[in-house]
Parts: C-alpha cells; sequence; structure tokens
C-alpha cells in the first residue's frame, strides 16, 4: 500500500508541477506580449502586423503566398487575407499575382516595410533586453531548449 500511496503523491506531485509550469509561462508569455504590443502601438503596429513584416523579410524577394505566411505565424489568425491587405493598404507590403495562375498570389515585404522594420530592430531589441536581458547566455539557451522541447510533444 505504502508504494500505491508514494506513487499516488507523486503522481499529484507532477500534475501540480505541469499547472503551475504551464500557467507560469502563460503569464510570461501574457507579459511579454502586452510590453510588446505597447511598444509596436506607437509605431501603429498590431503583433500580428509587425508578425508578417518579420516573417516577410525572412523569405526574401521572393515572398510567399498567404497560406505561407499563416503557416509562420506564432499564433494562428483566421484570417491571413485581411490581416496581409491592410499591411498592403500602409505600403508595408505588395501583392503580386501569378500570370500562368491568378489565383496564386505572393505577399512581398516593400521598402517601406523593410525600412519600418529596419527602425524597430533596435527599439523592439532594447525591449527584449529589459525584460530577459538579466538571464545569462547559458540561462537563455536553456529556456528557449525547455521551451521548444514543451511545444513539441512526442
Amino acid at each position: 500500500m505504502s508504494d500505491l500511496s508514494s506513487t499516488s503523491a507523486l503522481d499529484q506531485r507532477q500534475k501540480r508541477l505541469e499547472e503551475e509550469v504551464s500557467l507560469e509561462i502563460l503569464r510570461t508569455a501574457a507579459g511579454l506580449e502586452h510590453f510588446l504590443a505597447e511598444g509596436l502601438k506607437a509605431h501603429g503596429l498590431t503583433m500580428t502586423q509587425y508578425n508578417v513584416l518579420r516573417i516577410l523579410r525572412g523569405a526574401g524577394s521572393s515572398g510567399l503566398c498567404r497560406n505561407d505566411v499563416g503557416a509562420r505565424m506564432i499564433a494562428p489568425v483566421p484570417d491571413a487575407t485581411r490581416l496581409i491587405d491592410r499591411l498592403i493598404s500602409a505600403g508595408y507590403a505588395q501583392k503580386d499575382t501569378n500570370p500562368d495562375d491568378r489565383r496564386y498570389t505572393t505577399t512581398r515585404i516593400t521598402k517601406e516595410g523593410l525600412n519600418l522594420l529596419a527602425r524597430l530592430d533596435e527599439p523592439i531589441l532594447d525591449m527584449h533586453r529589459s525584460q530577459i536581458g538579466h538571464l545569462s547566455s547559458d540561462e537563455l539557451d536553456q529556456l528557449a531548449t525547455l521551451l521548444k522541447a514543451a511545444r513539441n510533444q512526442p
């Protein structure tokens, strides 16, 4: 019986730890996101718009189709088309239709979008430093590894 009760106690401890860690991750993510969103608001951008611009910058001159942009988002959005259209209206992105298949469009970041991100790079890095800059490189490596492991379930 003592083996069963100790196993049960270990199971309960594991469950409490899993819940505590999940809540700590959510609290941390919410705090990081709020701080970053406030910084982006001054530049007229939302977090999702900033995310799309970074994705498009990473895609380079070849750009991406809407589905590929959506697949790379930090958090899925219900209407990536409308989000991309807002960036196009703001002059930060452009959409090109494939002449061979008019249903296929590619979205690319514009020079204005690149300039905006270039202006934001240092302030965003400063925001990251103010939030997690107190952690050592080893701690940051370990944290990144653990978070990736938590996301990639077996």
